[in-house]
Parts: structure tokens; sequence; C-alpha cells
């Protein structure tokens, strides 16, 4: 973290956990609107999850979607393969190098992508090439069952938006018995509660649900002791009226909103400056092997407050669960090798201008 004047240098963010949408679900976002909120929100590059349909579980989707992502990205991405009911565990070694992950859905998800059965886990963990890590989602005692998994491959693992103490309590025994485990929280459950419900409607409906107040005392102890390694997103846009619906789709915008929540707890003394370079920077980075391109730095005025409104936002769908919380910290400048890409208000770099950090090859 270099100090520029009055403002905060950060090297090179990555959330490690969005959802883009395009493809089939282009009217929620688009792979251009979605990197533009991105780069709104200091992020030099994205990592996108496998479950938009047609969902990346094979060779022909994810050419597909690396074509679509490649021709409007704004900002640097990856993406994942997805583990399907269907046994696509022959695609893996054809696909590993070509994604960041592989994303296993172990508990609430859409299409052919939810793996309930242990034995069909243990399949896709035996399968998958060591050399790109496994991100799962997890919740309850389901990660317990991931952890065996671990325990018996010493596959890396990230586990994605931790939300309650039971888990949180799992995962730092796994960290202290030397397991390969790193932790992902949300901004959402960091900062709203089962509480909230109430007044945000459906627009407080995600996966996982909000939890009580005790489990998110529990994600901040985790932040100061080290436990959580990343503060991801989890963005996963929704349009207003499919929200009204019912039932409500699950998934909330956060890509815009993460950095100036986590800056408005630093100026609250809940953690350090550096500690939120860490948790949107350095740790992600470190996780998925990347290292920061020359001069790609976020610009950030921590004394300057914002009202988060729904006019000043650049993803499509056009909302935030956050809508009038006031907050401190703002994006002056993102640079990407060099070139001004966002200058506080616009998005300057052109559609096809990211570059995909896992294009191939050894890693």
């Amino acid at each position: 973290m270099t100090p520029v004047a009055s403002t905060i240098a950060i090297p090179a963010m990555l959330d490690p956990h969005v959802h883009l949408r395009g493809l089939e679900w282009a009217h929620k976002g688009t792979f251009a609107s979605e990197t533009a909120a991105a780069l709104a929100g200091g992020y030099w590059a994205v990592l996108d999850m496998p479950n938009t349909p047609p969902s990346t579980v094979d060779l022909p989707a994810l050419e597909a979607k690396l074509a679509a992502i490649g021709r409007e990205a704004v900002c640097d991405w990856g993406i994942y393969f997805g583990a399907s009911q269907a046994d696509n565990t022959a695609a893996y070694p054809a696909a590993a190098d070509r994604v960041c992950g592989l994303k296993i859905y172990n508990n609430a998800t859409t299409g052919d992508l939810l793996i309930e059965d242990q034995a069909r886990r243990a399949a896709h963990y035996g399968a998958w090439p060591r050399r790109r890590i496994v991100a799962v989602h997890a919740e309850g005692r389901t990660v317990a069952d991931i952890l065996a998994l671990v325990r018996a491959t010493g596959q890396r693992t990230h586990f994605c938006h931790i939300s309650t103490a039971e888990e949180i309590a799992l995962l730092r025994a796994a960290k202290a018995e030397g397991l390969p485990v790193t932790v992902g929280v949300t901004p959402h459950h960091l900062f709203l509660t089962e509480d909230d419900v109430a007044a945000l409607g459906a627009l407080g409906r995600m996966k996982p649900e909000l939890k009580t107040r005790a489990d998110q005392a529990a994600l901040w102890d985790a932040i100061g002791n080290g436990v959580v390694d990343v503060v991801e997103s989890d963005h996963a846009p929704h349009t207003l009226a499919e929200k009204a619906a019912d039932p409500a789709p699950s998934g909330v915008p956060g890509l815009e909103t993460t950095l100036p929540l986590l800056l408005t707890a630093a100026r609250e003394g809940r953690l350090s400056l550096a500690r939120v370079v860490e948790l949107v920077a350095e740790r992600p980075r470190a996780i998925f092997g990347l290292a920061a391109p020359p001069d790609t730095v976020t610009v950030v005025d921590p004394d300057a407050s914002t009202v988060i409104e729904r006019g000043s936002l650049h993803t499509l769908c056009g909302w935030s669960p956050f809508e009038g919380m006031r907050v401190w910290g703002k994006v002056r400048e993102v640079r990407i090798r060099g070139r001004v890409v966002f200058d506080g208000k616009r998005v300057l770099a052109a559609p096809g201008s990211g570059q995909n950090l896992f294009p191939g090859g050894a890693a």
C-alpha cells in the first residue's frame, strides 16, 4: 500500500468470485456492463463462475464463453469450469489450463451443477488436475464433508462465501491442521444480517442466506485473526422485475460497493487499511497464482464520502442492497498496465481490452 498525497494506491485488486451473467442471461448483465462495474469498484480483474446458462461444464460451452467474454470484457478476467451431475470429468485435462479453477456446488444451486453425493464429489476431486484450485459452495456440515476430501487428496480448496460461526470454526481447525484451504466471505454477510430482510425484501435474498448477528460477529473475528483470506463480492445481478417475482431469484450485485464498505469499516477501526489491501488484492492474487501487472493500481481517496445510489451504479441491474448507506472511500482512478481505464466517473477501456489471465499452457 503506497500513500500518494491524500490517496491510497492499491495494486491489482482481484475479485475471485463473481457472476457476470452474459450469454443466455445477458438481460441481467453483460460481460461489458459487469466488467465496467468491476473497474468502477476498483478491480483490475475478476474470476467468473460457471453457472450462467449454458453452464460451463463441457468444452463447447467453455469455448463459447471464452469467446464471448473475450469480445466484451474491459477488465482482466478468468473463468471457472463447473463440476456437473452428468460426470464431465473426462473434459478436465483439456479444460484445466484454460480456466482459473473448478467450481463444485455442494449445496443449493441451479441446473445440473449440484453435487450432493459424497462419492460423486470424491470423483470430481480425484479427476481435477492438482495444478488448478477447486472452489466450493459448501454450507453447514457440508464444509466438514469437503474438508474430508481435502484431507484425503491434498487438493487446494477455496471455500466461497462462508457465512456462519459453525463454518468458521471448522475452517479455523482445518487451517490449524495444515490443510491447504482458503476462506472467502462476502460484504453482504459482513454488513447485513437476517434482521435486515424485512426492510430489504427480495433485495436481501441471496445464497447463502443472511445470517444472525452472532454469525456476522464470527466473520469479523475471523477477519481479525487471519482465518478469512478474501472478501469476495459474489456479484450476482438480477433485474428488479425478476426480484419482484415470487419466488425471487437469489443473488445481489456487489462489485461497486465492496471496497467502499471495507474502507468504511477501516475508518471505524474494525480493520486496518493494510488488512483491506490483503483481503481485496494481495491474498486473492496469491491464492490464484497471479502477479500484479506493472503499473496496475487503484487510486482511492479514503476521506471522500458518498451515499450509495442507484443512479451512480454501472451494473446493468441498477440496484444495490446497500442503497442509501453512507460510505467512505472513493475510487479516483484505475490503471491497468499504465493505461487509465477508469477516471473516477467514466470507464475508458474499450470492449475486449481486458486480458484472459488463464489463456492455456502449463500453470
